[in-house]
Protein backbone atom coordinates (compact mmCIF):
# COMPACT_ATOMS: atom_id res chain seq x y z
CA UNK A 1 0.00 0.00 0.00
CA UNK A 2 1.49 3.77 -0.84
CA UNK A 3 1.46 6.07 1.44
CA UNK A 4 0.56 9.22 0.73
CA UNK A 5 3.23 11.83 0.68
CA UNK A 6 3.16 15.25 2.42
CA UNK A 7 3.06 17.99 -0.36
CA UNK A 8 3.86 21.45 -0.74
CA UNK A 9 4.04 24.19 -3.64
CA UNK A 10 5.64 27.56 -3.88
CA UNK A 11 6.11 30.37 -5.81
CA UNK A 12 7.42 33.95 -5.89
CA UNK A 13 5.51 37.04 -7.57
CA UNK A 14 5.08 40.62 -8.33
CA UNK A 15 2.66 41.97 -10.20
CA UNK A 16 0.53 38.88 -11.09
CA UNK A 17 -2.69 39.00 -9.05
CA UNK A 18 -4.33 37.41 -12.09
CA UNK A 19 -2.36 34.22 -12.23
CA UNK A 20 -1.40 34.02 -8.40
CA UNK A 21 -5.66 33.76 -8.04
CA UNK A 22 -5.80 30.97 -10.09
CA UNK A 23 -2.47 29.65 -8.98
CA UNK A 24 -4.01 29.63 -5.12
CA UNK A 25 -7.23 28.20 -6.61
CA UNK A 26 -5.66 25.16 -8.73
CA UNK A 27 -2.94 24.07 -6.49
CA UNK A 28 -5.04 24.75 -2.98
CA UNK A 29 -7.76 22.41 -4.56
CA UNK A 30 -5.11 19.49 -4.89
CA UNK A 31 -3.00 20.41 -1.65
CA UNK A 32 -4.91 22.22 0.76
CA UNK A 33 -4.14 26.04 0.61
CA UNK A 34 -2.83 25.76 4.15
CA UNK A 35 0.21 23.89 2.05
CA UNK A 36 1.15 26.93 -0.30
CA UNK A 37 3.56 28.87 -0.01
CA UNK A 38 3.59 32.37 -1.43
CA UNK A 39 6.80 34.88 -1.41
CA UNK A 40 5.61 38.10 -3.08
CA UNK A 41 8.30 40.04 -4.79
CA UNK A 42 8.37 43.52 -2.89
CA UNK A 43 7.17 44.65 0.80
CA UNK A 44 4.45 47.12 -1.83
CA UNK A 45 2.52 43.66 -3.20
CA UNK A 46 -0.69 43.36 -1.93
CA UNK A 47 -1.47 39.89 0.31
CA UNK A 48 -3.92 38.13 -2.35
CA UNK A 49 -7.62 38.17 -1.25
CA UNK A 50 -8.02 34.75 -2.02
CA UNK A 51 -4.78 33.22 -0.03
CA UNK A 52 -6.90 32.09 3.10
CA UNK A 53 -4.46 29.50 4.96
CA UNK A 54 -1.26 29.96 2.65
CA UNK A 55 1.28 31.04 3.99
CA UNK A 56 2.25 34.85 2.45
CA UNK A 57 5.56 36.44 3.00
CA UNK A 58 7.10 39.62 1.97
CA UNK A 59 10.29 39.62 0.38
CA UNK A 60 12.79 42.51 0.03
CA UNK A 61 12.17 43.28 -3.58
CA UNK A 62 14.91 41.52 -5.87
CA UNK A 63 16.90 44.36 -7.85
CA UNK A 64 18.15 44.09 -11.07
CA UNK A 65 17.92 43.05 -14.68
CA UNK A 66 16.22 39.90 -15.66
CA UNK A 67 18.64 37.59 -16.06
CA UNK A 68 20.77 38.50 -13.05
CA UNK A 69 17.28 39.04 -10.59
CA UNK A 70 15.49 35.41 -11.70
CA UNK A 71 19.19 33.92 -10.09
CA UNK A 72 18.50 35.77 -7.03
CA UNK A 73 14.73 34.68 -6.69
CA UNK A 74 15.75 31.20 -7.35
CA UNK A 75 18.23 30.78 -4.95
CA UNK A 76 16.08 32.33 -2.12
CA UNK A 77 13.34 29.57 -3.62
CA UNK A 78 16.13 27.24 -3.31
CA UNK A 79 16.49 27.86 0.13
CA UNK A 80 13.00 27.85 0.98
CA UNK A 81 12.14 24.15 -0.62
CA UNK A 82 14.95 23.08 1.68
CA UNK A 83 13.75 24.18 4.62
CA UNK A 84 10.56 22.84 3.67
CA UNK A 85 11.55 19.82 2.98
CA UNK A 86 12.22 19.23 6.12
CA UNK A 87 8.39 18.81 7.05
CA UNK A 88 7.33 17.62 3.09
CA UNK A 89 8.16 14.66 1.39
CA UNK A 90 8.11 16.98 -2.23
CA UNK A 91 7.96 20.49 -2.66
CA UNK A 92 6.13 21.54 -6.58
CA UNK A 93 8.08 24.94 -7.50
CA UNK A 94 6.56 26.88 -10.52
CA UNK A 95 6.01 30.29 -11.59
CA UNK A 96 2.15 31.70 -10.66
CA UNK A 97 1.51 31.38 -14.70
CA UNK A 98 2.63 27.33 -14.33
CA UNK A 99 0.36 24.48 -13.82
CA UNK A 100 1.54 20.92 -13.41
CA UNK A 101 -1.37 18.93 -14.22
CA UNK A 102 -1.98 14.63 -14.61
CA UNK A 103 -2.69 13.27 -17.91
CA UNK A 104 -6.76 13.23 -17.24
CA UNK A 105 -6.99 9.20 -18.06
CA UNK A 106 -5.39 8.50 -15.35
CA UNK A 107 -7.61 8.16 -12.82
CA UNK A 108 -6.11 9.18 -9.67
CA UNK A 109 -5.13 12.43 -7.93
CA UNK A 110 -1.82 14.18 -8.32
CA UNK A 111 -1.09 13.80 -4.98
CA UNK A 112 -1.74 10.07 -5.39
CA UNK A 113 0.14 10.09 -8.32
CA UNK A 114 3.10 11.45 -6.99
CA UNK A 115 3.11 9.64 -4.28
CA UNK A 116 4.00 6.43 -5.94
CA UNK A 117 6.37 8.35 -8.13
CA UNK A 118 10.47 7.46 -7.44
CA UNK A 119 11.34 11.38 -7.24
CA UNK A 120 15.14 11.31 -7.10
CA UNK A 121 16.06 14.32 -6.66
CA UNK A 122 13.50 15.63 -9.29
CA UNK A 123 10.43 15.11 -11.45
CA UNK A 124 9.32 17.20 -14.63
CA UNK A 125 6.33 17.17 -16.79
CA UNK A 126 6.42 17.49 -20.59
CA UNK A 127 5.89 21.43 -21.28
CA UNK A 128 3.17 22.86 -23.07
CA UNK A 129 3.47 26.62 -24.13
CA UNK A 130 -0.42 27.25 -24.40
CA UNK A 131 -0.78 29.81 -27.05
CA UNK A 132 -3.89 32.11 -28.41
CA UNK A 133 -5.20 30.91 -32.10
CA UNK A 134 -6.26 34.67 -32.99
CA UNK A 135 -8.21 33.35 -35.96
CA UNK A 136 -10.64 31.11 -33.40
CA UNK A 137 -9.91 31.73 -29.84
CA UNK A 138 -11.41 35.12 -27.70
CA UNK A 139 -9.92 36.97 -25.00
CA UNK A 140 -9.59 34.90 -21.97
CA UNK A 141 -12.66 34.93 -19.37
CA UNK A 142 -10.90 34.78 -15.86
CA UNK A 143 -14.18 33.26 -14.59
CA UNK A 144 -14.13 30.13 -16.91
CA UNK A 145 -11.30 27.46 -16.89
CA UNK A 146 -8.39 28.34 -18.85
CA UNK A 147 -8.58 24.73 -21.07
CA UNK A 148 -12.77 25.55 -21.66
CA UNK A 149 -11.35 28.41 -23.71
CA UNK A 150 -7.91 27.59 -25.05
CA UNK A 151 -6.75 24.41 -27.05
CA UNK A 152 -3.50 25.12 -28.67
CA UNK A 153 0.08 25.03 -27.56
CA UNK A 154 3.52 24.42 -28.31
CA UNK A 155 5.74 21.79 -26.96
CA UNK A 156 8.54 23.79 -25.56
CA UNK A 157 11.49 22.20 -23.84
CA UNK A 158 11.48 25.42 -21.94
CA UNK A 159 8.96 24.25 -19.63
CA UNK A 160 10.04 21.03 -19.25
CA UNK A 161 11.11 21.91 -16.10
CA UNK A 162 12.17 19.89 -12.78
CA UNK A 163 9.69 21.50 -10.58
CA UNK A 164 8.70 18.69 -8.47
CA UNK A 165 11.94 17.75 -5.82
CA UNK A 166 12.02 15.56 -2.93
CA UNK A 167 15.69 16.48 -1.75
CA UNK A 168 17.29 20.19 -1.38
CA UNK A 169 18.68 21.35 -4.50
CA UNK A 170 20.05 24.28 -6.23
CA UNK A 171 17.62 25.57 -9.01
CA UNK A 172 18.92 27.25 -12.04
CA UNK A 173 16.95 30.43 -13.13
CA UNK A 174 13.23 30.26 -14.02
CA UNK A 175 13.44 26.62 -12.25
CA UNK A 176 14.80 25.29 -15.71
CA UNK A 177 17.24 22.54 -14.03
CA UNK A 178 18.47 21.44 -10.96
CA UNK A 179 22.48 21.95 -10.42
CA UNK A 180 24.16 18.98 -10.39
CA UNK A 181 21.91 16.62 -11.46
CA UNK A 182 19.84 15.24 -14.82
CA UNK A 183 16.17 15.60 -15.18
CA UNK A 184 13.46 12.83 -16.09
CA UNK A 185 10.07 13.81 -18.09
CA UNK A 186 7.27 11.56 -16.60
CA UNK A 187 4.85 10.53 -19.03
CA UNK A 188 1.24 11.33 -17.35
CA UNK A 189 2.72 14.56 -16.00
CA UNK A 190 2.41 18.17 -18.06
CA UNK A 191 3.87 21.58 -17.02
CA UNK A 192 1.13 24.00 -18.98
CA UNK A 193 2.50 27.65 -19.54
CA UNK A 194 -0.07 30.41 -19.64
CA UNK A 195 2.10 33.50 -19.48
CA UNK A 196 1.16 34.41 -23.09
CA UNK A 197 -1.81 32.65 -23.85
CA UNK A 198 -3.93 35.74 -24.37
CA UNK A 199 -2.73 38.63 -26.80
CA UNK A 200 -4.50 41.36 -24.61
CA UNK A 201 -3.33 40.12 -21.71
CA UNK A 202 0.84 40.16 -23.31
CA UNK A 203 0.12 43.42 -25.12
CA UNK A 204 -1.02 44.95 -21.07
CA UNK A 205 2.27 43.19 -19.51
CA UNK A 206 4.35 45.68 -22.08
CA UNK A 207 2.95 48.38 -19.83
CA UNK A 208 3.84 47.16 -16.68
CA UNK A 209 6.92 49.66 -16.20
CA UNK A 210 8.27 47.20 -13.18
CA UNK A 211 8.89 44.40 -15.58
CA UNK A 212 10.33 47.15 -18.26
CA UNK A 213 12.41 48.58 -16.25
CA UNK A 214 13.89 45.48 -15.59
CA UNK A 215 14.72 44.52 -18.91
CA UNK A 216 11.38 42.01 -19.61
CA UNK A 217 10.52 43.93 -23.13
CA UNK A 218 12.82 41.77 -25.31
CA UNK A 219 12.13 38.58 -23.25
CA UNK A 220 8.40 38.82 -23.29
CA UNK A 221 8.55 39.48 -27.15
CA UNK A 222 10.60 36.38 -27.45
CA UNK A 223 8.22 34.30 -25.32
CA UNK A 224 5.05 35.91 -26.98
CA UNK A 225 6.07 34.42 -30.46
CA UNK A 226 3.83 31.61 -29.03
CA UNK A 227 0.55 33.29 -30.21
CA UNK A 228 1.98 33.76 -33.72
CA UNK A 229 2.89 29.68 -34.16
CA UNK A 230 -0.47 28.73 -32.79
CA UNK A 231 -2.33 30.96 -35.32
CA UNK A 232 -0.21 30.40 -38.35
CA UNK A 233 1.44 26.78 -37.98
CA UNK A 234 -0.85 23.44 -38.73
CA UNK A 235 -1.12 22.16 -35.25
CA UNK A 236 -0.43 18.16 -35.01
CA UNK A 237 -1.74 15.63 -33.07
CA UNK A 238 -1.08 15.67 -29.18
CA UNK A 239 -1.37 12.04 -28.46
CA UNK A 240 0.49 11.07 -31.31
CA UNK A 241 3.27 13.94 -30.90
CA UNK A 242 3.75 13.94 -27.12
CA UNK A 243 5.72 10.75 -26.78
CA UNK A 244 7.84 12.15 -29.67
CA UNK A 245 8.80 14.89 -27.75
CA UNK A 246 9.61 13.14 -24.60
CA UNK A 247 11.76 11.10 -26.33
CA UNK A 248 13.16 14.10 -28.50
CA UNK A 249 13.86 16.16 -25.16
CA UNK A 250 15.30 13.41 -23.42
CA UNK A 251 18.10 12.67 -26.25
CA UNK A 252 18.69 15.89 -27.56
CA UNK A 253 20.77 18.52 -25.03
CA UNK A 254 21.77 22.17 -25.70
CA UNK A 255 25.66 22.26 -25.58
CA UNK A 256 25.63 25.18 -22.62
CA UNK A 257 23.69 23.14 -20.33
CA UNK A 258 24.26 19.06 -20.45
CA UNK A 259 21.23 18.92 -18.10
CA UNK A 260 18.78 20.56 -19.67
CA UNK A 261 16.16 19.13 -22.16
CA UNK A 262 16.02 20.40 -26.02
CA UNK A 263 13.64 20.56 -29.07
CA UNK A 264 16.44 21.90 -31.11
CA UNK A 265 14.32 23.98 -33.58
CA UNK A 266 11.59 22.08 -33.78
CA UNK A 267 8.95 24.04 -33.49
CA UNK A 268 6.11 21.14 -32.50
CA UNK A 269 2.59 22.99 -32.07
CA UNK A 270 -0.10 20.15 -30.98
CA UNK A 271 -4.31 20.47 -30.71
CA UNK A 272 -4.32 19.71 -26.59
CA UNK A 273 -6.56 16.16 -26.19
CA UNK A 274 -9.89 17.38 -25.60
CA UNK A 275 -9.99 15.45 -22.70
CA UNK A 276 -7.49 18.14 -20.84
CA UNK A 277 -10.81 20.69 -21.20
CA UNK A 278 -11.24 18.48 -17.62
CA UNK A 279 -8.60 20.28 -15.84
CA UNK A 280 -9.63 22.71 -13.83
CA UNK A 281 -7.52 25.86 -14.05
Amino acid sequence: MTTTKKICAITMARNDAFFLEHWIAYYGAILGKENLYIYLDGTDQPIPPTAGEATVVHCERIPGQVVAAERRRLTHLSNMASELLKKYDLVIGTDADEFLVLDPNVDESLVSYLSKLDVNPSVSGLGVDVGQHLNEEQTIDGSKPFLSQRSYGQVSSRYTKPVVVSKPVRWGAGFHRVKGHNFRIDRNLYLLHFGVFDYEMVKARFQDKDRMAAGWERHMKKRSKVIHLVTNKKAKDADRYFPIARAVQTLCRPIFALNKPSMGRWKLVVRLPERFKQIKI
